[in-house]
Parts: C-alpha cells; sequence; structure tokens
C-alpha cells in the first residue's frame, strides 16, 4: 500500500520530470556520440571522421539562432574531415513563440567548417512545410535553396566524388521518401522522390560510399556495397524509458530507432538528432551531434 508520503510525492515527481523533458534536455544538453566502424568495403589506410547534425527543427524558443550557433561551433570544434547534414531544419510542432526563416537557420549552418566540406539532405518537415512545392508536387523546395545560398550543396538522389590521403570514396544523398503530401483511394499517403538505384548509379561498383538518409526505413533496401548508412528522423524515439523508445513515425523508423545496426555486411548509424517533432519534450534522449569514424577493417 502506498503511504501518504508517496501519494503526495508522486504528483511532485511527476511535475519534476515533465519539467525536465520540456524545460532542461531539449535546451541545454548537447551530447557527442561517437562511433567507429570498420566496413569491408573500406580502403585500408583510409581514416575519415564523419560528424552528423540531423533534425535541427529551427523555432523559438526551443532552437533559436543562438542555439544553433552553439552547435556549430561544437561540431567545428570536433576536427571532422566531413560535416553532413540529415534534413529537417525546420519546426516539426507548433509549439513554438515563432518560426526562425529559413534564411536564418541556413545562414547560421553556413558557418560549418570542414576540410572535405559540408554536404546536407532533406527531410520530410522541409518538404511539408513548402506549401508552394505540395501543390506543384515538385521542387526544389524552400530549405534547399536557403541551404544552397548559405553555400552548402544539397544532395537529392546524387552524390559527389571526394579524396582523402590519396584515396577516392564517394557521398551519396537519397532524396526525401515522404516528400509529397496527397490523397489516393481515399487513402492519405505520403509519397517519396527518392531513387536509390539512380542516387548509386554514377559510382564505381567497388568503391566505398557513404549514403545519407533521412528516414532510416530505406537500410533493408541498401545494397552491401555501400560502406555506411547515415540517417536521422526518429529523434531516437525522443522520449525513451529504460532505453526503450515509446514512440517512432514507423514500424521500421521503430526497428532502426537510434544507434548502430550491423546487418549482412552493411553498416547503419541513426541518429538521435538535435530537436524536436510531434512535441517540445525529450527525456532520456539527449540531443547529440553525432561523430562517426570510417576505417578499413583490421587484417
Amino acid at each position: 500500500m502506498l503511504s501518504r508520503r508517496s501519494l503526495l510525492l508522486a504528483p511532485m515527481l511527476a511535475t519534476a520530470t515533465g519539467a525536465y523533458g520540456v524545460g532542461i534536455e531539449p535546451l541545454l544538453h548537447t551530447n557527442v556520440t561517437r562511433y567507429l566502424v570498420r566496413p569491408a568495403s573500406w580502403p585500408a589506410g583510409l581514416k575519415l571522421k564523419v560528424a552528423v547534425i540531423a533534425d535541427v527543427h529551427a523555432c523559438q524558443p526551443w532552437m533559436d539562432i543562438e542555439r544553433i550557433g552553439q552547435i556549430v561551433q561544437l561540431t567545428n570544434a570536433l576536427g571532422a574531415d566531413l560535416i553532413v547534414l540529415l534534413g529537417d531544419y525546420v519546426a516539426g510542432h507548433n509549439k513554438i513563440t515563432a518560426i526562425v526563416p529559413d534564411h536564418d537557420w541556413a545562414d547560421a549552418l553556413g558557418n560549418l567548417r570542414a576540410p572535405l566540406g559540408v554536404y546536407a539532405i532533406l527531410g520530410n518537415h522541409d518538404w511539408w512545410a513548402d506549401k508552394s512545392a505540395q501543390s506543384l508536387r515538385r521542387g526544389p523546395i524552400a530549405a534547399r535553396l536557403a541551404l544552397e545560398k548559405a553555400g552548402i550543396p544539397v544532395l537529392e538522389n546524387d552524390n559527389i566524388r571526394l579524396t582523402k590521403d590519396g584515396k577516392d570514396f564517394w557521398v551519396a544523398g537519397l532524396a526525401e521518401q515522404e516528400a509529397l503530401l496527397g490523397y489516393s483511394s481515399g487513402r492519405y499517403v505520403k509519397r517519396g522522390i527518392d531513387d536509390l538505384e539512380a542516387t548509386l548509379a554514377a559510382v564505381p561498383q567497388d568503391a566505398p560510399v557513404v549514403l545519407l538518409v533521412h528516414e532510416p526505413d530505406i537500410f533493408p533496401r541498401v545494397p552491401e556495397r555501400v560502406s555506411v548508412t547515415l540517417a536521422g528522423h526518429t529523434h531516437g524515439g525522443q522520449v525513451r524509458l529504460l532505453g526503450n523508445a515509446l514512440f517512432a513515425p514507423s514500424q521500421l523508423s521503430l526497428t532502426y530507432c537510434y544507434g548502430h545496426f550491423f546487418e549482412g555486411g552493411r553498416h547503419l548509424i541513426v541518429s538521435g538528432g538535435l530537436g524536436c517533432s510531434w512535441w517540445p519534450v525529450r527525456f532520456g534522449m539527449p540531443p547529440e551531434i553525432v561523430l562517426v569514424e570510417i576505417q578499413g577493417q583490421v587484417s
């Protein structure tokens, strides 16, 4: 039987936990989570550090320009060879005091610096927020234009060859898997503009490649020749109790909700991201920047 003291403390604890999840963890903590992966397809002697920023969801007061600037400084200080942005730059919920205009968050991210450059893909909220693109059923969307104006190339079903220590590798960016909203046969549907085959078509079969995707749902279709797939979107569940996510946008996103997955010789790393969607709360899943070190296998 619960004591009277327990009954009095329970609502106080619930209130304090809720206040932490809404007012502290989303705003103050930014972890750096590190992974080391050794894909079979990665060249011996090529060591690559990739910093990953996912799901910024710029808005006031939760992710204002000052906060984004702090994240940029922290990311730059990691000494990564390459920085990648995995989409969802715009607000993902309406529990905000003001939007952050596209050109403001893009200009802030434009201060990211890495020897091999900064590359971006787009997310579902970036597409959903662009009413003109939804009406026309095509891009380029406002988020892409803002990123490119800030000097950050955007990869949509496209790839680029980079070189480090005299060795080539490719970065490929998949277009959004849930870009367009609408109805089909009376059902609400989300239609993607992603084309995995086209994204990898120009990459030589035996070349090392890092694949950037927003949703991890595509992972079962990723061929083994892809060295590492980097994803965001899930926010790690955003609220985790006893290490378990309470919610994810889809069953596959729940399967690949957070962390490092290794299946059939393929590596997937899913970032917990930085911002919030649905509701401005994170609990047990602090905002994070991910640093991935990719090395060849030890013989």
